[in-house]
């Protein structure tokens, strides 16, 4: 019998990331850090690949220790906003797969009113990660922030 974490692993390293009240609903069960530490690197794992051109100094996350590159795109009528994607360290990847599932396929005003840095915390992982990453973090959330504000001025 597959656990939680078992199908959250198979499901993040398929390529098929799950939403987020799923990631909400796995961090939930699994107890041990070690054990969410490692989730959160299957995310990353699962986290679709970005297009090497869109790995560009525009869309490089200023001040994120690892390097970060996050890129918005509007879909019909420019609606809404999907993002993409990427960093060089596992568990920073992790993250930006956390930040997708909470803005990627919302309208920019939906983006704005999301709150990313307060499921970071309640997910521990403020507590739990260095504040080095952390700070990185926010800034990937300013990132996505700033994006959905631009697509909202037109």
């Amino acid at each position: 019998m597959e656990t939680t974490m078992d199908l959250a692993v198979t499901n993040a390293a398929a390529g098929d990331l799950p939403g987020l009240d799923d990631i909400i609903d796995n961090f939930a069960v699994l107890d041990d850090w070690e054990d969410r530490y490692r989730y959160v690197i299957e995310l990353g794992r699962g986290l679709p690949p970005m297009a090497e051109a869109e790995r560009c100094d525009a869309n490089k996350v200023q001040g994120c220790a690892s390097q970060v590159w996050l890129s918005a795109h509007r879909g019909a009528g420019g609606a809404v906003l999907t993002f993409s994607g990427d960093s060089d360290a596992h568990i920073v990847r992790g993250l930006v797969a956390i930040l997708l599932a909470t803005v990627s396929g919302k309208a920019p005003a939906a983006v704005l009113a999301s709150d990313p840095i307060a499921l970071f915390e309640q997910l521990g992982l403020r507590e739990h990660l260095t504040p080095q990453r952390s700070n990185g973090f926010r800034s990937m959330v300013d990132r996505v922030r700033r994006d959905a504000e631009r697509a909202l001025a037109g």
